[in-house]
């Protein structure tokens, strides 16, 4: 065997009942990967930066400020919830039909699919608008900042019809291929933001002095710009797949259930992930507004970490729902170990990073020294996880792609409903671990996803499901 082979068997094993790739399609399936991860994960980590930058503009109206706009993120994923969970049917669909080169059915599901994702995202928005004080003092809001919360979520929560919408556009571009659309959409939206953060926080260039309700603003027209970029590509006639004149866009009874057949517990698993991340934060909140604010300042540095990885999941489920499409699963299974070592090279960087600018990172947000060092030792425990972070999102995405939606959901309900929040409660209070020991429990919560899904990948039995 010489090098090139010998690498080939290295990067690229063998999956069950395959022949091993040659080294010119190795290259070319890791290619692939590539194209599709690297737009994906720059859309990413851009929609990770909004709280992120929201965060660090806010810090300068002090603690409390943070924590307010810090205890809207769960409600805020909550509502977004539904539609990630119908784009996880979304993509399964589409790219099965385009790897059966049914183009029509793939255009025929995303008219029904944007015609579902308007109606969930208005009536479940307007819900959370509605009902947005409760909702917030449930997360876990004080008298210090219930008011602020309240008045950012509201108007954050109206950008989000438009956010929901122009998701469900980018999930399908992006089973064409077209993942550079959503990164565009997203560095756009990023842009607006920070610049109407800068003008309507502090009240600058004539600008109205707004505080915590300009950084809200911001974000929705964000969310406004990066909608109508993503509509505008399905208008065009360069686009595969586009809005024709005619064309049915009252859901049709067998694309309703294909999408359902995977969303439905697509959907178990975000209300898992909710439910558990929300009952995480309400447990933190009440260590008191300054550990709450370094919980949110760690949460978000640790979103903007997962999406390190979330552009590899993307072209994971992409690849594999594309390939199972074409009758061809053992290479389903090779795109998704290859999207698994690419990403590896990120989460080394990641903990990389962690490791030796964990102080200045923290000076970002706060001065106050007990913020950062709390704040140093959560990063130092976030670096030692990034590797599992990697693999429990890559092969979760690779599942889903395949319409195996049910264990990821079963598992999710293990660990992140049941396992995090007990282990969190423990360890903070009755063992007095404090702020470090939910940190604690979300090293366990990861980890045990990472076997759990690596465990059912290798089983095989995802390469079997019909949609």
């Amino acid at each position: 065997m010489n090098l090139k082979n010998l690498l080939t068997a290295l990067i690229y094993p063998r999956a069950s009942g395959e022949k091993r790739p040659t080294v010119e399609r190795s290259r070319q399936m890791h290619g692939e990967i590539y194209k599709i991860a690297w737009p994906a994960t720059v859309e990413s980590i851009f929609v990770g930066l909004v709280g992120l930058v929201d965060t660090i503009m806010v810090s300068g109206l002090g603690t409390t400020a943070v924590a307010a706009v810090g205890l809207t993120n769960q409600p805020k994923f909550i509502a977004l919830a539904f539609i990630q969970s119908l784009n996880v049917g979304v993509t399964a669909i589409i790219a099965r039909r385009i790897g059966e080169k049914r183009l029509k059915e793939a255009n025929n599901c995303l008219r029904q699919a944007l015609f579902l994702s308007a109606v969930i995202s208005v009536v479940v928005c307007l819900l959370s608008f509605v009902f947005a004080r409760p909702y917030i003092l449930a997360a876990g809001a004080k008298e210090d900042t219930i008011d602020m919360a309240v008045v950012y979520f509201r108007i954050v929560i109206i950008g989000q019809i438009f956010q929901g919408i122009g998701l469900t556009i980018n999930t399908a571009q992006r089973c064409v291929g077209n993942s550079k659309l959503s990164m565009r959409t997203n560095i756009a939206a990023n842009v607006v933001n920070i610049i109407f953060n800068y003008l309507l926080i502090g009240g600058h260039f004539g600008f109205p002095q707004w505080g915590v309700a300009g950084a809200a603003v911001a974000t929705s027209l964000g969310s406004l710009v990066s909608f109508g970029m993503a509509l505008q590509s399905i208008l065009s006639g360069k686009s595969v797949l586009r809005l024709r004149r005619r064309g049915r866009w009252l859901p049709e009874r067998e694309m309703v259930h294909g999408i359902a057949q995977v969303s439905s517990s697509a959907f178990l698993e975000q209300a898992c992930l909710r439910i558990g991340f929300f009952i995480y934060a309400l447990i933190v909140a009440n260590l008191g507004t300054t550990m709450f604010a370094t919980h949110q300042i760690c949460m978000n540095i640790a979103n903007l970490t997962f999406t390190c990885f979330d552009g590899y999941a993307v072209a994971a489920a992409a690849m594999v729902g594309r390939s199972l499409g074409a009758g061809h699963p053992d290479d389903a299974e090779v795109y998704a170990r290859s999207a698994q070592r690419q990403s590896m090279v990120f989460a080394t960087a990641v903990m990389a990073m962690f490791l030796f600018l964990r102080y200045p990172m923290m000076h970002l947000f706060s001065e106050e020294e007990v913020v950062v060092t709390y704040g140093a030792r959560i990063l130092l425990m976030l670096g030692f996880s990034a590797h599992a972070m990697a693999n429990t999102i890559i092969y979760a995405g690779a599942l889903r792609g395949a319409g195996d939606t049910r264990f990821v959901a079963f598992f999710s309900l293990i660990s992140t409903t049941v396992v995090r929040p007990i282990l969190s409660y423990v360890l903070c209070y009755p063992m007095g671990m404090g702020l470090i020991g939910p940190w604690i429990a979300f090293m366990v919560d990861f980890y045990l996803r990472c076997a759990l899904n690596y465990a059912h990948f290798c089983r095989g039995g995802w390469k079997h499901i019909r949609l």
